[in-house]
Parts: C-alpha cells; sequence; structure tokens
C-alpha cells in the first residue's frame, strides 16, 4: 500500500495551473517563467526574473513531497547573464522572499494538488 497522500495530478495541469497562479502572489513587477521539470514528473522549474535594474534573474526546482508540501532547491542566480555568488545579503533576501511566494502558490493550489 502506498502513501495515502501522494501527488495524484497530471504534470501538465499543474504547470498550468503555476502558470496562472504564480503571478497573483509575486511582486507584480516580476516576471515568472513556469516549466514542466521533464526528468522528474512530480517536479517544476521556475525562472524568475527580478523586477527594476538588477538584472538578476533565479532559477528554482520545485518538488512536490505530497499533495501540501513542496520542496524548492534553488538552482541559480545569474546577473546580466552570468552566475553570481548567491550567498550575498541582497540575493539571500530575495531567494527567501521568493521561496516564500513559491510555498504561497502551491498552497492556493493544493486542492488541485490534492485532486
Amino acid at each position: 500500500m502506498g502513501k495515502i497522500d501522494e501527488l495524484f495530478v497530471d504534470q501538465n495541469r499543474l504547470t498550468e495551473a503555476w502558470k496562472r497562479t504564480l503571478p497573483t502572489v509575486m511582486n507584480p513587477a516580476d516576471q515568472t517563467e513556469v516549466k514542466a521539470d521533464e526528468a522528474d514528473p512530480k517536479a517544476l522549474r521556475i525562472h524568475i526574473r527580478a523586477a527594476g535594474h538588477t538584472m538578476y534573474t533565479f532559477d528554482f526546482r520545485i518538488e512536490y513531497v505530497d499533495s501540501r508540501e513542496i520542496r524548492v532547491d534553488l538552482i541559480d542566480v545569474e546577473r546580466d547573464g552570468r552566475s553570481v555568488d548567491e550567498r550575498g545579503d541582497i540575493i539571500q533576501q530575495l531567494v527567501e522572499d521568493y521561496t516564500r511566494h513559491l510555498h504561497e502558490c502551491a498552497q492556493a493550489l493544493h486542492d488541485l494538488a490534492h485532486a
């Protein structure tokens, strides 16, 4: 017998739902891109272009642990197309904010992921 709270939703439906919902929990000036993770049917790739003149972009991988919980991994931070050290204070603050927004989006989509 498997876990009762498994994620039972089509990755394409989940991707489309994230595309619709993520902009509603983000800073309106930030740009987001959501793609299915081709290597893992329970994961998505999120690309965020920070608002303003910072030229920062963030790549996250989110994986559904179950229908309620996601794990967020920061893959890369770039500035003007070049990888940067993500340990700086400003970047860490942005990563924290974006991680919180990703969790908010997952919470908003709980009913879909639980279907």
